[in-house]
């Protein structure tokens, strides 16, 4: 559906995005991931229009947006980092003029409107001023301003950024609702939510695409499998860490607490999703040790974000 081909913008000599590359397929849920910085509001500006490329191609529906920049503008929806509200507006007036903006017949304003009320639970507060809703609120109505047009592509940047917990979800589950029927390629700086939300994530890292894929695919990639944490009595860390070690699919041990009373904690990374613990237990079972806890878990996905994009500049 869309096409980026070598994507690249400067600002005088600064490269803030680097020759990027890559497919976006219908109904898609794309995050955009990256530390502050990274380029993702940049390639966001130039997927929508608002920012020409210094260099590379941009098509969609096998449309370039530099022969055709009305026409895919039209296909998309977009919600800006700081949303360009008039805030002495009451909700209803602010979204009946997006419509007529958007050159709805007046004949369909109407059911528009109720539709996206709906949608974006904005219902209660249609005829309050925009200035005095939530931040959660107002990224409510800018949903409603975006999806006006009825778009195929929906592009938002930092959607939840400033909203609180519960604000979060509400924003998360409108998007994979609203997902369910257009594509939708949002960024973020919060891990989790991409992660509970994406079908498919795209790490950005000074400018350059460090990781794509699905996140399972991306911590395998990055070598990030599983881990197991085990307490163990009647056990001295180092002899330990060699038995464990000899164990097939357990790259390496790592202490983690040593108790007066003799109790060792330890971590085994297994890589690659090996999981080796039925071999563990056994090796466990022929010796004196006595098992308190044994618990796997996947790498955190914090950590493989903080080795993809560890040399970035705040």
């Amino acid at each position: 559906m869309i096409h980026v081909d070598k994507l690249t913008k400067f600002y005088g000599d600064f490269c803030a995005v680097d020759h990027i590359s890559l497919d976006v397929r219908k109904g898609e849920i794309i995050g955009l991931l990256g530390p502050n910085g990274a380029g993702k509001t940049t390639t966001l500006k130039m997927l929508t229009g608002f920012f020409p490329p210094t260099d590379g191609e941009i098509r969609v529906m096998d449309r370039s947006i530099s022969e055709n920049p009305l026409e895919i503008k039209q296909m998309m929806g977009y919600l800006p980092e700081s949303s360009p509200f008039y805030k002495d507006m009451l909700v209803y007036d602010y979204l009946m003029y997006v419509a007529r903006m958007r050159g709805i017949p007046s004949s369909e304003r109407h059911a528009r409107l109720k539709y996206l009320s709906g949608l974006c639970s904005l219902s209660a507060i249609m005829h309050k001023s925009i200035g005095d809703l939530s931040k959660g609120l107002n990224q409510r109505v800018g949903l409603a301003h975006a999806m006006m047009g009825d778009p195929e592509i929906l592009v938002l940047d930092e959607p939840t950024q400033g909203l609180d917990p519960n604000q979060i979800v509400e924003i998360r589950g409108l998007i994979k609702k609203i997902g369910q029927e257009k594509t939708v390629i949002f960024s973020t700086h919060i891990l989790s939510e991409a992660e509970a939300t994406c079908d498919r994530v795209v790490i950005i890292n000074q400018g350059k695409i460090v990781a794509d894929g699905k996140m399972e695919d991306i911590r395998e990639n990055a070598g990030k499998g599983a881990v197991l944490h085990i307490t163990i009595a009647n056990a001295e860390f180092e002899s330990a860490r060699l038995k464990l070690e000899s164990i097939d699919g357990v790259a390496s041990v790592s202490l983690v607490e040593k108790t007066d009373d003799g109790l060792i904690s330890v971590t085994l990374d297994c890589p690659n999703d090996a999981d080796p613990r039925e071999a563990v237990y056994l090796k466990i079972k022929s010796t004196d040790w006595i098992l308190l806890n044994f618990n796997r878990k996947k790498e955190a996905l914090e950590s493989v974000f903080h080795d993809l994009t560890r040399n970035s500049v705040n």
